[in-house]
């Protein structure tokens, strides 16, 4: 049988770890050819070999998000290799949890040069390749934090609200221009991934997602679907509604709710480890995987992603299933 993403050319960045490593190893097994953008090590090589023992190709391309130049080199490097370029997922992240007044001005300036400008340059070096072609995906791997930010987080959250920020803006030029290049962005709730192992963090205790989590598997299965139906934008799961929603009605009443509950939300009752490294400035050394430590909490299935990403279906049915009681009833009145 056909898989879905057969001989489709995809670049994934962030793919050496977390949710990354999970999308590119979920297309990998669906018959994609999958450009592996990270900035190297062991775990992009694992990476690599996951997807190839799965059915898939893999490339890796090493490169940082930051520099604009090496992500077009690596576009490039993707389109010798098969010719083309079909899809392009920007995924890559860096974060710091800290109060503002102890984050310095460089910490600010390396999360927004991988968290938003990869974004940007991600999104550049793919539109190079499709808009001659008048054909191809970007899908920008947001989150609920775009619209709604949290403490301890101030430059993850700007960024995330920048990269939306571009996107609609990008979006608008592409309508513009009639372009069949479509671009969807989708933001995600908590998502039990490496990146709480792999932050710097300033607080007493580990770092930790705030729930309710969801495994990094279920997300990729998202953005399998929509590379098949793109949409817009989506506000995958009921979390993320509610906060985005939450944001637009009581924002005010938000911001005391989360002063008050979101420190503790964020981290374990266990201190991090002492001298932990992290990947704000360079990758840290072995393979982290995709998965977090907090399979406990995490779920792996949820009803309202199930019907959301399933929506149009249910509606048809529900349609048909209308229709056909009607004619019944016309039936029996004649």
């Amino acid at each position: 049988m056909r898989r879905r993403f057969e001989g489709r050319v995809v670049v994934v960045t962030g793919a050496a770890a977390g949710l990354g490593r999970a999308i590119a190893r979920a297309f990998g097994a669906q018959g994609a050819r999958v450009g592996l953008l990270a900035r190297g090590g062991e775990a992009l090589e694992n990476a690599a070999a996951e997807i190839r023992a799965a059915g898939g190709e893999a490339l890796v391309l090493e490169a940082d998000v930051a520099d604009d130049r090496a992500v077009a080199a690596a576009a490039d490097a993707a389109v010798r290799a098969w010719g083309a370029l079909d899809l392009w997922v920007n995924d890559a992240m860096v974060s710091v949890f800290s109060p503002v007044m102890e984050m310095t001005a460089d910490e600010y300036r390396r999360v927004t040069e991988v968290t938003y400008l990869g974004v940007v340059h991600g999104t550049r070096a793919a539109l190079r390749h499709m808009l001659p072609r008048d054909r191809g995906h970007v899908i920008q791997i947001g989150s609920a934090l775009a619209y709604r930010s949290i403490p301890l987080q101030s430059a993850y959250c700007a960024a995330k609200a920048a990269a939306r920020g571009f996107t609609d803006a990008l979006r608008c030029e592409l309508h513009h221009d009639r372009s069949r290049v479509k671009l969807s962005m989708i933001h995600l709730p908590a998502v039990n991934t490496t990146q709480f192992d792999l932050v710097r963090t300033r607080l007493p205790g580990h770092p930790k997602p705030v729930p309710p989590i969801y495994q990094p598997e279920l997300i990729a299965d998202a953005v399998l679907r929509v590379a098949r139906r793109p949409v817009r934008e989506l506000w995958l799961g009921w979390p993320t509604a509610r906060a985005i929603l939450g944001q637009f009605v009581i924002p005010g009443l938000l911001d005391r709710y989360l002063g008050r509950i979101g420190y503790r939300a964020q981290q374990t009752d266990f201190p991090p480890e002492a001298g932990r490294p992290d990947d704000v400035d360079a990758p840290v050394p072995g393979d982290p995987g995709a998965r977090g430590e907090f399979d406990r909490e995490a779920h792996a299935r949820s009803l309202s992603m199930w019907l959301q990403l399933r929506r149009g279906a249910i509606l048809a049915t529900v349609a048909a299933v209308a229709v056909a009681g009607w004619g019944v009833r016309r039936l029996g009145a004649g």
